[in-house]
């Protein structure tokens, strides 16, 4: 249509290159969006720095930060102004590639050029600070960016919060969430959420409930992320009486529970009660959920400790009849059940099919197999697909190799020469 309109003599103007260029960007067209740049400006028309934004944040988005780099340094020799959106771009690429300390370095540049940094670039840097562990960095972020007169918001402290959170560091959590309650700024439903996960993944599943009673006091609902956080929290201290009760509840509040609450579930019921975890499982299926590997894995493993090697077969069969595609770790699950119950042979046919598959055996799945061998007394077995996975580029973990220094000590010689 841009053609037709030029062939038919109407002059577009610098909207009309804008919007085509961010169609263009949108539909992950980046070099044809670059040409088009270029076409631009041989037909007389400078691009703004719209335009120019509209590119950077294409490559950014694309990882091609050298070719950002390069285009945003033309932008400043042709004397164009960079402003905010420019460098938010520049600064997310670089902390998706995790170069914090250069982002840091641009975001020190924007305040020497005067451009005022909005709370959304902060925001950035301090996620990618506290993705890379670099928590003491994000709080002094915070700290410079509250020197220059930027109020942290929700998203500020659930980022610092949930990093806390993630490094053990909970009751230091706890008190940035009373710090933004004192600067008047109200915890949400991702806040509490994150400290109600953290309390019950420390055991601490009492604690949590007080916090969820806190939330609702304050006005807040708990989501099905609330419920089962809860739910794992009794399913890791084995409570699954308190589990269920947990997951009734939140069905008589019309939070429907989605695959991670019945996975979390499944794995609780796996460790002793396997007909209630084949009873939800079903549940889950007649629920109308659309279904990935996890649950499936999580039952054949349980099937497998329980000894139901038949049943785990015909669920791993299923797997595919029902269109989903099997990974490595369902494969490994599987081969170690196999191996596990005396069917090495077995075990060994799933391995050789896995490329069929399109899933090509890694490092853990050949230490399953080769173990599965030796566990079965195929020690020549075992040694020939040691040797085929360190011609692939693989090693052997400590206990595959503790189970061949085992066998070289009790035979008193080299099962390897």
């Amino acid at each position: 249509m841009f053609d037709e309109m030029t062939e038919k003599g109407y002059q577009p103007n610098l909207i009309v290159y804008n919007t085509v260029l961010k169609g263009l960007c949108k539909t992950g067209n980046t070099d044809r969006a670059v040409r088009f740049l270029r076409l631009m400006e041989s037909r007389g028309f400078e691009p703004n720095i719209v335009a120019y934004n509209t590119i950077l944040d294409c490559l950014c988005k694309n990882r091609l930060l050298k070719e950002a780099f390069d285009l945003f340094s033309e932008v400043k020799v042709k004397g164009i102004r960079p402003n905010i959106i420019t460098y938010t771009c520049l600064i997310h690429g670089m902390c998706n590639l995790g170069q914090q300390e250069e982002a840091t370095r641009l975001l020190n540049e924007m305040v020497d050029n005067n451009i005022s940094i909005n709370i959304d670039t902060y925001n950035i840097l301090i996620a990618a600070l506290c993705k890379e562990g670099t928590i003491s960095k994000a709080v002094e972020t915070v700290d410079m960016m509250i020197m220059q007169g930027i109020e942290p918001d929700v998203v500020t402290y659930n980022t610092l919060v949930d990093a806390h959170c993630k490094e053990g560091m909970v009751s230091e959590a706890e008190d940035i969430i009373d710090a933004m309650i004192k600067r008047g700024i109200e915890p949400d439903i991702v806040t509490y959420n994150t400290l109600v996960d953290a309390h019950c993944k420390e055991g601490m599943v009492s604690e949590a409930e007080d916090i969820v009673d806190a939330m609702i006091k304050r006005g807040i609902e708990p989501n099905v992320v609330t419920y089962s956080a809860l739910i794992n929290g009794h399913c890791l201290q084995n409570e699954m009486h308190k589990a269920r009760r947990v997951f009734n509840l939140m069905i008589e509040k019309g939070c429907a529970p989605d695959i991670v609450t019945y996975s979390t579930m499944i794995n609780g019921y796996c460790k002793g009660h396997i007909e209630e975890a084949l009873k939800l499982f079903q549940a889950m299926r007649n629920s109308g959920l659309e279904l990935d590997t996890v649950p499936y894995t999580i039952l054949i493993d349980g099937l497998c400790k329980a000894g139901r090697i038949e049943f785990a077969k015909e669920l791993f069969c299923l797997l595919s009849d029902n269109g989903l595609k099997l990974d490595v770790y369902t494969y490994c699950i599987m081969i170690n059940g196999l191996c596990k119950e005396g069917l090495p042979d077995e075990a060994y046919r799933l391995f050789g099919s896995m490329g069929d598959n399109d899933c090509l055996p890694n490092s853990c799945c050949y230490n399953v197999m080769i173990r599965g061998f030796l566990h079965n007394s195929y020690t020549s077995k075992a040694t020939q697909l040691l040797m085929e996975m360190v011609g692939k580029g693989f090693s052997a973990d400590i206990i595959t190799a503790t189970l061949f220094m085992d066998l070289i000590i009790h035979s008193n010689k080299s099962i390897l020469l």
